[in-house]
């Protein structure tokens, strides 16, 4: 048995990790321990004390008793607006707090792009339009050509978790640009999971999206790699049979 721990910010998408753990198989357990986010604001100065090491930290006794083997951040926004070096130092503290490895959204996506092997990508982001061109300078930053970032201006994580199929097809489809060899979808308040397959076949690439990633990152932090393509593209690198 693997077992995978997250720090979750709130309560918006949570749901999808117990749908991503059904997918995976009988051998991995998902663990997800809810964060104290303080204000529900898509705000760079609320984003960065959402991610604190103080509010990160209170999670992780809970998650140790559990018997995870690696810890992620499930935060995109409360990483990245750190910028790349802050986003690092607050993935080592968390670590070190922790004992265990220990990533976050934010380079969740970065590796991800890294194993699918593009570099071209579009952003569909919830965020208002500032903290979304952040998220396109942390993944500068990591290697990624960004081809177009599509901001829907929503403050709160609680209005991204209300959001149903209709409009999380309707970001991805403003979202996408031509030149884009995949498209990244960043909110871990999104609801996106049972949809990924849709949402590339009917974009014709790879969809990244923030609550897949994370599971994905947690994994790779373990050394287990799964075949699971009701789970996109990402899922689908390694051979049906494992051994």
């Amino acid at each position: 048995m693997t077992a995978l721990g997250f720090l979750y910010p709130g309560h918006s998408a949570e749901d999808e990790y117990p749908r991503i753990e059904l997918l995976l198989g009988g051998d991995i357990r998902v663990d997800l321990v809810h964060t104290d986010i303080g204000e529900d604001a898509h705000r760079v100065d609320a984003l960065r004390e959402m991610g604190s090491p103080e509010r990160l930290a209170a999670g992780l006794e809970e998650l140790r008793l559990a018997g995870a083997e690696a810890v992620v951040w499930a935060c995109t926004s409360g990483s990245f607006v750190l910028g790349w070096d802050g986003a690092r130092d607050q993935v080592r503290r968390l670590a070190l707090a922790a004992g265990m490895p220990a990533s976050s959204t934010s380079f969740a996506f970065v590796n991800a792009i890294r194993e699918i092997e593009v570099r071209r990508v579009a952003v569909g982001a919830t965020y208002p339009e500032d903290v979304a061109q952040l998220f396109a300078d942390f993944l500068r930053a990591g290697g990624a050509e960004v081809t177009g970032v599509h901001s829907s201006g929503i403050v709160t994580a609680a209005e991204v978790g209300a959001w149903g199929e209709r409009e999380l097809f309707a970001l991805a489809r403003a979202a996408d640009t031509p030149d884009a060899e995949a498209l990244l979808l960043p909110d871990t308040a999104l609801h996106t999971v049972a949809h990924i397959p849709a949402l590339e076949k009917e974009l014709g690439k790879p969809v990244l999206t923030a609550n897949q990633v994370s599971v994905w990152e947690c994994l790779r932090l373990t050394d287990r790699r799964v075949n699971a393509p009701q789970l996109g593209a990402l899922f689908t690198r390694e051979p049906v049979v494992q051994v």
